[in-house]
């Protein structure tokens, strides 16, 4: 009877490896390293030699299976020549039995294509293998790192795919090593950047740095597979290795959401985003706003605009605030405060001014902002602080601006156009990064009705013709407000900028002038050293300006095309505005 027992316990266990292999993925798809996968040099004593990596092969498997690790190092020394160092590592969302069955599978492959050869290296999807004569834990080898790229064809919306992709790997490769662990996975949707705004397609990634290198150096590294897996875009997948990290992207998912990692704290600009991120728009009472900001005294003033007057405010807990007295004048905006208020609170991007909360109960409704302290733009430009942008800042500034108007356009679940994109509603934080102001106030496009509406809320000089003349609102309105923005930053004058006393010329026409007769740099603000930029880079700049104010509106560019042509400085030459009627 025992016997029989003894019988269905095996068979029992038998089908249930059998369950566990056939449910089981360890992901150990190879990346090719050619040239670098095996030492080159054979072992002196193979036997002994091999008796120590079969030693230090049988600890990992221990430290895998028994402690369950994902990260395992050992060592077994007998005489300088053949010493072995092992070093072993899964993905962190890899169950133990994937992960050892990755090793397995590593160690095999790794004595098979190494024979004699002292030394190999296996990377797979799942896991990562290296076994050397000498300590070489402290290794990320940045200049070995290369990329495998996979899928044929394009994906959906394939501009924004790339600007998605990019985005999620470089925030990544910012936030690992801040990390514990070393390791993250995150995914991101792509929108289609119509009306609708639906997504095509979700980009998945990973990025990992051994668990024996430096902060430092995990940065270096992941920064080295970041510049490199771009080269697979926009393929539907990719994969960057070297001796100290790994980075990985696909269309398609290879972890659960339940693995998914919380990095935007640990991104640029992240922590102040974070804040409330899924608790809505706090709601504040209108008498606390009145005391933070001293009865909305003249002194607290900092701002004035079309939506309402701003002020700096210090509420109960220490927080700087920016508080907006928003002008509302009928009921039926009355009506639609709060619910716009929940919608835009929802948006989240480090190159928008994050709405934190509001007051509707008082005799004004008030909205509650982040507050930069280095205030708007403009000031910077052709203000009181006039001269203290350096060419790199700019660049930077201009990116930031088009990644913001990227996100609003196509990467939130809802298409919202600024309507009134101008350098006044660009506030500048402490790392003069730039954050979008107002970007709400105006109405958000409506999903079932046409671009055509009556009412107009730009400012002159900013606007494009056909919103200013018909009333014809598209995306494409923000893509012409920020190349007017765009020649400000890069020249230093005003939109409306006067040639002398007695002819007047916009900058957008003094602009155009410059690139048809080829003096591109008479528009670059005097105070910038021509030593900050290169000529031919400041060139393309102007380009990609002029392009975004062309008219009819299908030749301006998205905004997510705009931010591949600016990571790339590359782009077509554009064409005159129209000069026949307006579209």
């Amino acid at each position: 009877m025992k016997q029989w027992w003894k019988m269905i316990a095996v068979v029992v266990l038998a089908v249930t490896l059998l369950i566990e292999l056939a449910m089981s993925d360890p992901q150990a798809n190879k990346i090719s390293q050619p040239g670098r996968e095996c030492s080159g040099f054979d072992a002196a004593n193979p036997s002994e030699y091999f008796r120590n990596l079969n030693s230090t092969f049988a600890d990992l498997r221990r430290q895998l299976s028994v402690e369950k690790k994902h990260f395992a190092t050992a060592e077994q020394a007998s005489t300088v020549a053949n010493n072995v160092y092992t070093l072993f590592q899964c993905r962190d969302y890899l169950s133990t039995a994937d992960c050892v069955a990755c090793f397995d599978i590593a160690k095999v492959e790794a004595r098979k294509i190494c024979k004699l050869n002292h030394g190999a290296r296996v990377i797979y999807d799942g896991c990562f293998l290296r076994y050397e004569v000498r300590t070489f834990y402290t290794e990320t080898e940045l200049g070995l790192s290369s990329e495998v790229c996979r899928g044929k064809g394009t994906v959906p919306a394939e501009t924004a795919f790339k600007l998605v992709a990019v985005q999620l790997l470089k925030d990544l490769a910012d936030a690992t090593p801040k990390l514990k662990s070393y390791f993250a996975v995150a995914k991101r949707q792509v929108f289609d950047g119509g009306p609708s705004a639906k997504a095509s397609v979700t980009v998945y990634a990973l990025a990992q740095c051994t668990g024996t290198v430096s902060q430092g150096d995990c940065g270096k590294c992941l920064m080295g597979g970041y510049s490199n897996i771009q080269a697979c875009l926009p393929q539907p997948g990719g994969s960057s290795a070297a001796g100290g990290c790994f980075m990985r992207y696909s269309v398609t998912p290879f972890f659960a959401d339940n693995d998914i990692t919380n990095i935007m704290p640990h991104v640029e600009g992240g922590d102040i985003r974070e804040v409330n991120k899924l608790q809505g728009p706090t709601i504040y009472r209108y008498k606390d706003l009145k005391s933070a900001t001293k009865n909305f005294s003249e002194e607290c003033k900092v701002g004035e605009g079309g939506f309402g007057d701003v002020y700096k405010g210090i509420i109960s807990n220490g927080t700087i605030v920016a508080v907006k007295k928003l002008v509302v004048r009928t009921s039926k905006e009355m009506a639609a405060f709060e619910s716009e208020v929940r919608l835009i609170s929802d948006v989240h991007h480090r190159n928008i001014v994050r709405l934190l909360g509001c007051s509707g109960t008082g005799p004004v409704q008030l909205l509650v902002y982040e507050y930069m302290e280095n205030g708007s733009l403009d000031t910077f430009l052709y203000g009181d602080k006039r001269g203290t942008l350096s060419w790199k800042k700019r660049v930077g500034i201009i990116l930031g601006i088009a990644r913001g108007l990227a996100y609003l356009h196509e990467q939130f679940h809802v298409c919202i156009i600024h309507r009134d994109m101008k350098s006044s509603n660009v506030l500048l934080d402490d790392d003069f990064q730039p954050q979008i102001a107002d970007f709400g106030l105006a109405r958000l496009l409506p999903t079932d009705q046409s671009h055509l509406t009556t009412r107009y809320a730009g400012t002159v000089g900013y606007t494009a013709p056909e919103y200013a003349i018909h009333g014809h609102l598209s995306e494409k309105v923000d893509t012409y407000g920020f190349g007017i923005v765009v020649l400000e930053v890069i020249s230093g004058r005003r939109c409306n900028h006067m040639k002398n006393e007695l002819v007047t010329q916009s900058l957008l026409e003094h602009a155009w002038k410059s690139y048809n007769n080829g003096t591109h740099e008479d528009l670059i603000d005097e105070t910038i050293d021509s030593g900050e930029y290169n000529v031919e880079n400041a060139k393309k700049m102007i380009e990609i300006a002029l392009k975004c104010t062309q008219s009819p509106v299908s030749l301006r560019p998205t905004m997510s095309e705009v931010v591949v042509m600016l990571m790339n400085y590359a782009s077509s030459e554009p064409k005159q505005i129209n000069k026949g009627p307006v579209e």
